[in-house]
């Protein structure tokens, strides 16, 4: 399960630390923060996590994109420097979790002899998670974490992104996996689909629409005006290619795009999206719930989805919302 992060959400740990004892199979994706957490702090927390949960963590490395609420929280530093100091703190990070002692001097951190007492279940550490749209973001992804995140964009957008941080990682001498952040819109029919996204903003004004575009305006995130390119603020123009409907992203930052169609349309779109070298998927419908049922009675039967998986690998999808997905796709 993601779970949100941000000044309107739960904190996250607290959240999926509540849900460890009354779940078995279900893995968390919890956000770590640069800026906002110390490094070393931040391993202790992880380590002491993933003993407890027994190996079901993963997790997310957010960086941040919205200036305003980065500096309610006591951060003040411009994009490119953000992304710098990701990369100063999972320097660090990596290197204690995975046994050593760290001595670092950067520009923005510091450490002497920082270390971990207690290490973690899975070795070296939990998998880093992060997306990235911008050159910045996409060196982190290359020298530092295990899955590199895009949110739904059309396919060739989606496919020049891989082929970027792919070029990356081997430059570093490094390989990693690639996944996709989407919402699904999934109905025994496409008319049914359709008219269930249209549902979504029958009663959002166009006041609503525009009060919720200039906030995402002060963002500094590439990945967030990628979204608003989609779109542009229009209602007339939705569906960007084919069963992707960008109605989400006129009232939702972040991932503002969805798979829209009958059940056989929809596995074919994400089957799309894995020939090109998508293996992980962060599925995600409103309300949470109800989508939920959905999906799993509607969509999974027609996806290769392995119901064995490995825990350090993939996750179950529960009904407690967005749910990673290693869907180990055969055929």
């Amino acid at each position: 399960a993601l779970l949100p992060t941000g000044r309107t959400c739960d904190d996250s740990w607290i959240a999926a630390s509540a849900l460890i004892p009354v779940t078995q199979q279900m893995r968390f994706l919890i956000a770590i923060r640069p800026g906002l957490m110390s490094p070393t702090l931040t391993a202790r927390m992880v380590a002491s996590f993933d003993q407890y949960s027994n190996g079901r963590l993963l997790l997310n490395v957010v960086t941040g994109g919205d200036p305003v609420e980065l500096a309610g929280d006591g951060l003040h530093l411009k994009h490119d420097e953000r992304y710098d100091l990701t990369g100063e703190f999972l320097h660090i990070f990596r290197q204690i979790l995975s046994g050593e002692s760290v001595d670092f001097t950067g520009r923005y951190l510091q450490v002497q002899d920082a270390r971990l007492f207690r290490p973690g279940v899975q070795k070296p550490h939990p998998e880093l998670w992060f997306g990235g749209s911008s050159p910045a973001g996409h060196r982190i992804a290359a020298e530092h974490v295990d899955v590199s995140l895009t949110w739904g964009e059309p396919p060739q957008d989606v496919a020049a992104k891989i082929a970027e941080v792919k070029s990356l990682a081997a430059a570093a001498g490094r390989t990693l996996r690639f996944g996709l952040r989407v919402h699904i819109i999934v109905r025994e029919t496409d008319q049914q689909a359709w008219q269930a996204a249209d549902g979504l903003l029958k009663y959002v004004s166009d006041e609503s629409i525009a009060a919720a575009q200039k906030t995402f305006s002060r963002f500094d995130s590439e990945g967030q005006r990628r979204m608003t390119r989609l779109h542009g603020g229009r209602r007339d123009r939705l569906e960007i290619s084919p069963n992707l409907w960008a109605g989400v992203g006129l009232v939702r930052g972040g991932a503002g795009t969805a798979l829209v169609g009958n059940p056989e349309t929809v596995a074919a779109r994400l089957l799309e999206y894995a020939a090109l070298g998508i293996e992980a998927f962060i599925l995600s419908g409103y309300p949470n719930l109800e989508e939920a049922y959905r999906v799993a009675e509607l969509l999974f039967p027609l996806l290769p989805i392995d119901d064995q998986p490995k825990r350090a690998t993939a996750a179950y999808v529960g009904p407690f919302g967005d749910s990673p997905v290693s869907p180990a796709w055969r055929g």
